[in-house]
Parts: structure tokens; C-alpha cells; sequence
């Protein structure tokens, strides 16, 4: 079992940045695949990125794609999404969410297929 904690959010600008973090412990964090959901007030938890286990294959949501990316460093057990050019829409809880799995080259989007989750971390963008 794994567990994951994320920080780095915190309250920015619209157009500026940030970078969460999801540090895990508890299992060897190589066999995980991760993914970043976030939940915004009165709506439902969407998925944002997710990244292979080898770091190799990763998805974004449309609206993140271009401006946040997803890495990883196996050594460390820390997952990062790096996310630029904020707009007010991204405002909300951020998760990271890890699914042990076999297979090096999947990445998942949904959130049912995920089985371990992280507290969260909330993201203000100011207009």
C-alpha cells in the first residue's frame, strides 16, 4: 500500500505558475502509475494528467494540455505537474491518485481506476 501526499499549491495570478508535488511512501513507488485530478466547488472531480510508470507515456486533459505537465522521479517517489499560464478555471482541490500495475506503458484517466489517493492541495487563481 502507498501512500501519497501532495503540496505546492497555494494562490497565483492568473498567467502565472505553479508546481505540485505528490510524494509517496510506503511501497516501491516504480510499480505505480499516477494521475492528477482536481475538484473545483460543486463540481465533480475531473482528471487533469496521469504518467506511466516509467514515465514514458503520459495523457492531459484538453483544456491543460500545452500549459501543465506531468513528470516523475522514481528515485525520489514524487510526481510533479508543473502547470503554467493559469487561468481562474483552474482554481480548485488538485489530487494525485496511484494504481499499482503490471504493465510499464498504461496511464489512466478515470478516477474509479485509481486506488490510492492523496489529501489534496487547493490552487487560487486570481483574476
Amino acid at each position: 500500500q502507498v501512500q501519497l501526499v501532495e503540496s505546492g499549491g497555494g494562490l497565483v495570478q492568473t498567467g502565472g505558475s505553479l508546481r505540485l508535488s505528490c510524494a509517496a511512501s510506503g511501497h516501491t513507488f516504480s510499480l505505480y502509475a499516477v494521475g492528477w485530478f482536481r475538484q473545483a466547488p460543486g463540481k465533480e472531480r475531473e482528471f487533469v494528467a496521469a504518467i506511466s510508470r516509467s514515465g514514458g507515456y503520459t495523457d492531459y486533459e484538453d483544456s491543460v494540455k500545452g500549459r501543465f505537465a506531468i513528470s516523475r522521479d522514481n528515485a525520489k517517489s514524487t510526481v510533479y505537474l508543473q502547470m503554467n499560464s493559469l487561468k481562474p478555471e483552474d482554481a480548485a482541490v488538485y489530487y494525485c491518485a496511484a494504481k499499482e500495475i503490471w504493465n510499464v506503458l498504461v496511464v489512466y484517466t478515470t478516477a474509479p481506476e485509481y486506488d490510492y489517493w492523496g489529501q489534496g492541495t487547493q490552487v487560487t487563481v486570481s483574476s
